[in-house]
């Protein structure tokens, strides 16, 4: 089990706090909050965050779209949020969640489904049925 510390004095969370990168983006890596598994990487601006705080549903920023779009609104493959972590840069986001389906747009649990191997690259999982 891991160890909380506790603040002397709270700090209230400000979106605005984090670094964002030129276009107002932070990356966000998603992780399943049971196994530990690494899902998949997305951007988050400062109002995705907020949203994503207030509703417990995971909002990402579409970089190709220009859209806010809510992992699982479409596919049903939803996000529910556990816990959300600030890395110490305050530049990269880790976004513990309840993993409904896959992760990836390609139907896999994780989108890191590739491995390199000996210099060449190694299929790991199938599509979801």
């Amino acid at each position: 089990m891991q160890k909380v510390f506790i603040m002397s004095d709270p700090v209230v969370f400000d979106p605005s706090t984090l670094t964002y990168n030129d276009a107002g983006l932070v990356p966000a890596i998603a992780q399943d909050e049971a196994s530990g598994e690494v899902l998949m990487m997305a951007w988050m601006n400062a109002q995705a965050v907020e949203r994503t705080l207030q509703t417990g549903r995971v909002t990402y920023w579409s970089r190709s779209r220009q859209a806010f779009w809510i992992k699982g609104e479409t596919s049903g493959h939803v996000q529910e949020l556990v816990d959300l972590r600030v890395d110490c840069d305050r530049d990269c986001l880790l976004v513990l969640v309840r993993q409904t389906g896959a992760a990836c747009h390609t139907n896999r649990r994780t989108c890191f489904y590739t491995a390199v191997r000996d210099g060449e690259e190694v299929e790991l999982m199938s599509p979801m049925e």
